[in-house]
């Protein structure tokens, strides 16, 4: 078995470790997160965060559920009560249904090792994914951030779980919950392959419908793809060239054109979208607020959205208006700019064009790169008054 870089904490006195971290052990990657099963989970957790100095506290006093933080690290104690495999059964996905025993073996009931090896997602029953239908969206972050296809019986079931969520026969999970998933999904390097799967298995419209509307809506010449696969394309070519593009900035770069659905007009044949930022800054902040996401977040997501679309200045006195009024929003819109740029050329894109492009942002990261004008001791409406 591969161990990850860094040492496992000390396992509690009879402690079974369980789910995510099993399956990370096995693949060699670094965890924080641990789950084990004890016999007494409040002794257990307070043992650990003596050893660790971290802090503990209560998860669920009704089931005896205990957790220590200590440092990046979370670990979660749980009753060990009835059978390990009946236990493991009931979990998602067959690489997450794995344990380690005190003695270090493996307890692998439902082929989850011959899965990690496959590289592939698999349930472990239809009615596991029912029972917690936020395992459907868990299933898009996990093959995304592993790499892993997700099996071919577990996509129809998820899509079969995501026709009733639509149609209210399953409860949609909190939209706290929810947006942890997507915002863990939107931060991998697969980002737009995993919102396209969201799309596909039906489980992007009963969330964000607005940015599922934009699937069939056909653009001018200049875009090569609709209006939700060039958002996906964007989105997808800024975390290849700005991989440490934050939350904020991704999730302005998937709904920068959310607002076109609504804003579209047919004129002698073509498509328009007359004051589509201005819509789609007013629904993507409607987007991130149902998904209860931060406010800050939810502002500076609508801001950029709404300026995406300004032109390049020419001339450095527009150089300079341009980074005066937008400082606060720079260099994040620039980078969106650009990838939503190259995500709407795609292969059409001249590399002329592109070295015209290229130019115009020098002449804008030059200025920005200079000192801000000292701010004035008054301001106009000051001095009049």
């Amino acid at each position: 078995m591969k161990r990850p870089s860094h040492a496992l904490p000390p396992a509690p006195a009879g402690g079974h470790l369980v789910g995510g971290a099993v399956r990370d052990l096995l693949l060699g990657r670094d965890t924080d997160d641990f789950d084990w099963r004890v016999a007494d989970p409040r002794a257990s957790a307070q043992e650990m965060a003596e050893r660790l100095d971290g802090s503990v506290f209560p998860l669920d006093t009704e089931r005896g559920f205990w957790r220590v933080v200590s440092g990046a690290r979370t670990f979660d104690f749980i009753p060990l009560s009835g059978d390990l495999e009946s236990e493991l059964a009931g979990r998602d996905f067959t690489v997450n249904a794995m344990a380690l025993t005190p003695a270090g073996d493996l307890v692998d009931p439902l082929g989850g090792q011959a899965d990690l090896r496959r590289r592939r997602l698999r349930m472990t029953s239809e009615e596991a994914l029912r029972a917690d239908p936020l395992r459907l969206y868990r299933a898009v972050r996990l093959a995304a951030r592993l790499g892993f296809a997700i099996e071919s019986a577990t996509r129809e079931a998820v899509s079969r779980c995501a026709r009733l969520l639509a149609n209210g026969e399953l409860p949609l999970p909190a939209a706290e919950r929810i947006r942890e998933e997507l915002d863990a999904i939107i931060l991998t390097e697969a980002a737009g392959a995993g919102f396209r799967e969201l799309e596909e298995l039906g489980l992007l419209h009963p969330v964000a419908p607005e940015l599922a509307a934009g699937r069939g809506v056909e653009q001018p010449a200049f875009h090569h793809l609709d209006v939700l696969d060039h958002s996906l394309e964007a989105l997808q070519r800024l975390v290849n060239i700005f991989p440490d593009a934050d939350l904020a900035l991704r999730w302005a770069t998937l709904l920068h054109d959310v607002g076109k659905p609504a804003t579209l007009e047919v004129v002698d044949g073509r498509a328009r979208f007359y004051g589509h930022d201005r819509e789609g800054a007013r629904i993507a902040a409607a987007i991130l607020r149902r998904l209860r996401a931060p406010l800050a977040r939810q502002k500076r997501v609508a801001a950029l959205v709404r300026f995406h679309m300004l032109p390049l200045p020419g001339s450095e006195r527009a150089v300079r208006r341009f980074v005066h009024r937008r400082r606060e929003l720079l260099p994040d819109l620039l980078q969106l700019m650009i990838a939503d740029r190259e995500g709407a050329r795609g292969p059409l894109a001249s590399e002329a064009s592109r070295r015209a492009y290229r130019t115009a942002l020098s002449r804008i990261l030059a200025i920005l790169a200079e000192p801000p004008p000292p701010q004035p001791l008054l301001d106009g409406k000051e001095v009049m008054a």
